[in-house]
């Protein structure tokens, strides 16, 4: 009888998304987990095994918030990141680009903003195609509709007046943003928010959307900590250290030595670029975002990481695991931060069969020398990644 060939990590410390365990056992059959706990399943001759003695098995990273393009999901597996949700790409290009060799995908595709808005400046700079905008609350949900048609996961709404940056834009009115939001969640569909200011950000809250794609930067809010209990978050404090900071954390990613060998030309570019050109009048405080983070924790709101890479100073992959240690350094354990890259997002975003180390989920795994539970700059460690039980060339 043909005994299909199986994975086995020995011995070795596993974040399960929850919990650690200490030293575990764990069997791969087939691109899927198919048991975890202390004792030794039997092994065949043909079975590979892994010794974990001083190394972390992980569940694939997940990246809330990123931006693709060809070549992106690629290089983001190979840092451990095995799943990204793209938050604005052209949903052609972004059909073409599920099922490669690298990350899985999902997108949200064309968001929503008014012509001319927050977003248009990826059309000038000719990195998308020209793609639907709205005006009116009756529009919203032919909108909507068409986004689901041509594949998008989730909705991405675009709210920004362009103060945070100097650059003013035009914006949608509330009532289009809450007739989007009612649209979306009428088909089963998540809303994710793009707020950079405490108004703009419980605009969000007010209408229902259910993730804030960054940590508002303009102004303490404790109040609006408190309102956010249901919304998860993803604060991006990476690139918005690039944007409104000193922008030398890509620089610094640019120049680690388990970073550098495996940053395609382009992104080496993005790294080392900046800083971003703000206009005058720019309204914002790096810090605010940090403190929000910490208090953010404390509330019991959901975090979730993300790198939002394509930006200025990011790279796929490489910037979640920045994300990472600025979420342990904003004041989360490690073993949060980790939650906020895997069980999640998973959760949040209804991907039952990712996020875990758990029987029967998808075998997405990462395994790093170190206690990244203990100290969150070894998730750079990277000892291989396997996406669906494959180990990936890392070459």
């Amino acid at each position: 009888m043909h005994v299909s060939k199986r994975l086995i990590f020995r011995n070795v410390r596993v974040f399960t998304g929850d919990t650690t365990l200490r030293s575990a056992n764990v069997t791969v059959s087939g691109g899927v987990i198919l048991f975890v706990g202390e004792e030794l399943s039997p092994h065949s001759p043909g079975d590979e095994v892994i010794e974990g003695r001083g190394r972390t098995l992980l569940p694939g990273l997940i990246d809330a918030h990123a931006h693709v393009f060809p070549g992106d999901l690629e290089q983001a597996a190979l840092f451990g990141v095995t799943t990204v949700l793209d938050m604005m790409a052209d949903p052609a290009q972004a059909a073409t680009l599920r099922g490669s060799r690298g990350a899985d995908l999902r997108t949200a595709g064309t968001a929503a903003t008014v012509p001319g808005g927050y977003g248009w400046y990826l059309v000038d700079m000719g990195l998308l195609p020209p793609f639907p905008t709205l005006v009116t609350p009756d529009e919203a949900d032919m909108f909507v509709a068409s986004r689901f048609a041509e594949g998008s996961d989730y909705l991405k709404i675009l709210l920004d007046d362009g103060s945070t940056t100097g650059l003013p834009t035009p914006s949608l009115a509330k009532e289009t943003v809450g007739a989007l939001v009612t649209a979306a969640h009428d088909r089963g569909k998540i809303v994710v928010a793009h707020a950079l200011t405490a108004e703009t950000a419980r605009q969000a809250l007010r209408v229902g959307a259910d993730v804030l794609g960054h940590v508002y930067v303009d102004r303490p809010d404790p109040e609006l900590v408190y309102e956010l209990a249901e919304t998860a978050v993803v604060p991006t404090l990476a690139v918005l250290g690039e944007l409104f900071g000193p922008g030398t954390g890509g620089k610094a990613l640019a120049a680690d030595p388990r970073v550098s060998p495996y940053l395609t030309e382009g992104s080496r570019r993005m790294l080392t670029m900046g800083p971003f050109p703000l206009g005058e009048g720019a309204r914002h405080d790096l810090g605010v975002a940090t403190r929000t983070v910490a208090d953010l924790r404390d509330a019991g709101v959901t975090l979730l990481a993300g790198s939002d890479a394509s930006n200025v100073g990011t790279a796929h992959g490489a910037t979640l695991h920045q994300e990472l240690a600025l979420l342990v350094a904003a004041g989360l354990p490690p073993r949060e931060a980790l939650a906020a890259a895997t069980s999640a997002p998973a959760d949040r975003f209804a991907l039952h069969d990712r996020g875990r180390i758990a029987p029967g989920l998808r075998a997405d795994l990462l395994l790093v020398d170190g206690d990244p539970t203990a100290d969150i700059d070894t998730t750079l460690d990277i000892v291989g990644v396997w996406l669906a039980g494959r180990r990936l060339p890392r070459e």
